[in-house]
């Protein structure tokens, strides 16, 4: 027989790991008086089961109920199923719904135990066995962010109440304040064994908190993987999310996207001080010379980096920076600027190397490379807003008149190791060895020679040698 004090059929039993041993003897004890199960050879086996002498439900099979309190037993570690047995049964010709009676039983026997519950601005978040091991947690959760030294001697200063402060030294750190987000406080209370986590266990909990829901805004370089990779979340997860969106598809900047993002219970903030050498970047100076060819340029002084140590004052948030305010700096050595000379110098026969764009708008209708079994040697440009063909950079004109599949044909040599030729032009406005600038009139667009429509058709050497024209037009 079971012995109880007067409870419902759903009331929990409230079995405590401190009292063990007296609480076991009273509350599962053996009897030949009134019996919690009654068993004859003569009938079929049909038990009815009794708690403190109510009637409960029945069951086909004895063991269901030392099962359930074997597995309650075990949850909290009681040593109790060695008091249960010998029990004896008689056979009543009745049998009920079992899976009710077992859910009852089950019922009853909904264990607890007493842990110490960690609250978060009163509310409990995350239960441990006892208030030192909710204390540990609560280091162990700042020792995340804070090197125990730091925190030790923050302590002894405001222990000390000495507010003057040195100068941080090279490299150095100084924690100034330390505080948690939400209020925290700790709560003797009954719960579930299944519910008590260990320190470790805790610092994750709480760090991890629960998922929020928040928008993120698309940035330069950003793909979905790594934007998912970037936020602990899975691809599928990001598009699950974002109903239209698929892992092909382009994503825009500055387009929202849904994302889930855990929320910390906690949060530890960190105002520190952070000293730092680093490095003073050069400068780069561009000075003119008229009397360098344009598009030449020579170094006249190297430029060498500075160094400084700067003292900054940081602002912390679970690690994340949310403040970085510069408070002062030494220079320890000042940068040396470098010095490029650049040349202006502009001869009317000699081109600086860059080409402009040779006809007034238009489009690349064909490539250079194989077409039609053999080399198309450049490139045609057709669709221009007028047919006026234009000298890509300074230079003398080698040769203007018919070239053959070319029709009218221009070549003009930019004194450079630059020569460019233009062809099907239905006229032409200049002559060998006449001298042209950069982006002057040298002839009209047109169809002549082997072309099937109106374009021009634009070459490019360089020391001798075909380039392609779209590595040099600008």
């Amino acid at each position: 027989m079971l012995f109880l004090d007067k409870i419902s059929q759903t009331k929990k039993l409230l079995l405590k790991t401190t009292i063990v041993t007296t609480m076991a003897s009273a509350l599962i004890a053996l009897s030949y008086g009134p019996v919690a199960f009654a068993d004859s050879t003569k009938s079929a086996e049909d038990y009815h089961v009794y708690l403190e002498g109510t009637y409960i439900g029945n069951v086909t099979d004895k063991d269901v109920v030392n099962k359930i309190i074997a597995e309650k037993v075990s949850d909290t570690d009681l040593t109790i199923a060695q008091q249960v047995k010998n029990i004896p049964y008689q056979v009543f010709p009745i049998a009920e719904d079992e899976t009710e009676t077992v859910r009852t039983i089950r019922n009853i026997f909904q264990l607890q135990t007493e842990a110490t519950a960690i609250m978060i601005d009163g509310k409990s978040v995350a239960y441990v066995d006892n208030q030192t091991s909710a204390e540990e947690v609560m280091k162990k959760l700042i020792h995340q962010y804070v090197p125990e030294d730091q925190l030790a001697e923050l302590k002894a200063r405001k222990d000390s109440g000495n507010s003057t402060l040195p100068a941080l030294k090279e490299n150095e750190t100084r924690l100034l304040d330390l505080r948690l987000s939400k209020n925290v406080s700790f709560s003797n209370e009954d719960t579930a064994p299944r519910k008590i986590m260990s320190a470790e266990e805790a610092v994750t909990f709480l760090q991890k908190g629960t998922l929020e829901e928040k928008k993120y805004v698309i940035q330069k370089g950003d793909v979905l993987e790594t934007i998912a990779h970037d936020h602990h979340m899975k691809l599928a997860d990001i598009l699950a999310m974002n109903p239209g969106l698929t892992g092909d598809k382009l994503i825009k900047i500055g387009q929202k996207i849904n994302m889930t993002v855990p929320k910390p219970f906690i949060e530890v903030i960190v105002e520190k001080e952070v000293n730092k050498k680093e490095e003073i970047p050069f400068k780069k100076k561009v000075v003119e010379d008229k009397s360098l060819l344009k598009g030449k340029t020579k170094v006249k002084q190297e430029g060498k980096i500075g160094a400084r140590t700067v003292t900054y004052k940081i602002s912390e948030q679970n690690g994340v920076t949310l403040n970085k305010d510069e408070v002062n700096e030494t220079i320890l050595e000042q940068p040396v600027n470098e010095i490029i000379i650049k040349g202006t110098k502009v001869i009317p026969s000699r081109g600086d190397g860059t080409f402009a764009w040779p006809t007034v708008g238009g489009y690349v209708s064909s490539k250079q490379g194989p077409r039609w079994g053999k080399m198309h040697k450049g490139i045609d440009i057709a669709g221009p807003s007028n047919r006026t063909i234009k000298a890509a950079d300074n230079g003398v004109i080698v040769s203007a008149g018919w070239g053959g599949g070319y029709g009218n044909k221009i070549v003009i040599d930019h004194r450079n190791g630059f020569r460019t030729l233009y062809g099907h032009m239905s006229s032409l406005k200049v002559r060998a060895g006449q001298t042209v600038s950069k982006g002057s009139a040298i002839g009209v667009m047109g169809a002549t020679g082997d072309a099937t429509g109106v374009h021009l058709h634009f070459e490019v050497y360089k020391n001798g040698s075909l380039v392609n024209p779209l590595s040099y037009l600008r």
